[in-house]
């Protein structure tokens, strides 16, 4: 069985039609999305709505948890070292993206489970404790077993650092699917991640990032000039 787990969508439409038309190329039997649909992008709404509209089940990232329930980035907040500056511009973003969705959407963020579970594969996130902390791909062996081993399944999934990576870890494979939307792997293309009978590759899908940048210059998110700038550069950046 072919499967297709697809994460850190962050509202661009565009980086998405792009993975849509390659997925028809590689024709999975069963799609996933990682969480991290709509906030940080220019089209929060058409990509929540395109989830539901395709059908995708899927894990809560982050992000999503963050717009439907705001108290969970102030608390993951009060532990973080990085500048102010970051805080303040998310919390805007978010706002914005809270207002486009609507209550019923973000109802439906609120919903989403933290695992999924699917025969030798188990799908959430960041990790199974955290929707917001997660193994870089430096991590040791030691510490990615530690923390997916608890999912009791072969194959554990995951996205959220936006870097795509597949290893071998005692007697399990960790992967990270990557990100549609924001690489931070110098890598501008789109990542999925896919499964053929529990062995993982990773798919990178040329998109027009230019488009999405002006999509986002008209938008009227706030801070989208942040956006674009890792969009372009496919780099985390300071806002």
């Amino acid at each position: 069985m072919r499967v297709a787990i697809v994460s850190d969508i962050h509202g661009n439409l565009t980086a998405l039609e792009a993975v849509l038309a390659d997925l028809r190329e590689t024709s999975p039997d069963l799609i996933f999305h990682g969480g991290d649909l709509a906030d940080s992008g220019s089209s929060p709404v058409e990509i929540v709505d395109r989830v539901r509209d395709l059908g995708w089940q899927g894990v809560v990232g982050n992000t999503d948890e963050m717009l439907a329930m705001p108290e969970t980035l102030e608390e993951f907040v009060s532990q973080s070292s990085a500048p102010p500056s970051i805080w303040s511009a998310i919390r805007e973003m978010a706002a914005a993206t809270r207002a486009a969705l609507g209550e019923e959407r973000i109802a439906w963020l609120r919903g989403l489970p933290r695992v999924q579970m699917h025969d030798a594969m188990a799908l959430v996130h960041a990790s199974p404790e955290s929707r917001w902390k997660a193994p870089s791909p430096e991590a040791s062996d030691a510490e990615l077993e530690s923390v997916y081993s608890p999912l009791s399944r072969p194959v554990a999934i995951y996205g959220h650092i936006h870097r795509s990576f597949v290893r071998s870890v005692s007697n399990m494979i960790v992967a990270n699917t990557g990100s549609v939307s924001l690489s931070y792997d110098g890598d501008r293309r789109a990542a999925y991640l896919l499964l053929d009978d529990s062995t993982p590759t990773i798919r990178r899908v040329e998109y027009d990032v230019e488009k999405e940048i002006k999509a986002l210059a008209v938008c009227g998110l706030p801070h989208s000039e942040w956006v674009a700038n890792m969009l372009e550069s496919g780099r985390p950046q300071m806002p």
